[in-house]
């Protein structure tokens, strides 16, 4: 501790050649990529934006099948389901996706969406209330 109370985060070797840093953070795996995370109670820092594939892939399917079904280019969604080679419940929950509120979306595209948020967060049932919808997606996490 130094003589403000702090922790020290650095030392010096005995034969004063070498200092060593020690960063206190915690490692998570989360969609196949490495994340490093603040400890508790230390001070909030902020990485670059990443952008989540997995969400982008599945925000611009919706509204390309979205897209396709209201054209008129497939009657319908069991008809667009056997075309995909997916399931049709499947693509009825990532139908879904295009009812998020616009600044959800946009969050996801750009990404500043929450670092815990994943696609099955998303492809559960969600309110039709845009503000309900962040706050059963963010505040529970």
């Amino acid at each position: 501790m130094t003589a403000a109370g702090q922790a020290s985060w650095t030392s010096l070797s005995k034969d004063g050649h070498t200092v060593t840093v020690h960063i206190p953070v915690i490692f998570r795996q989360r969609a196949g990529r490495k994340q490093i995370l603040a400890p508790p109670g230390a001070a909030p820092w902020s990485p670059a934006p990443h952008v989540h594939t997995a969400l982008v892939k599945a925000v611009v399917r919706a509204h390309r099948w979205r897209q396709m079904l209201e054209s008129g280019e497939y009657a319908s969604s069991a008809e667009l389901a056997k075309v995909e080679k997916i399931n049709e419940s499947y693509l009825g929950r990532i139908l879904r996706l295009t009812l998020l509120a616009p600044d959800i979306v946009e969050a996801i595209l750009t990404g500043r969406q929450s670092n815990t948020l994943q696609l099955d967060d998303l492809l559960k049932p969600l309110p039709a209330v845009w503000a309900q919808q962040y706050s059963a997606l963010f505040e529970s996490q």
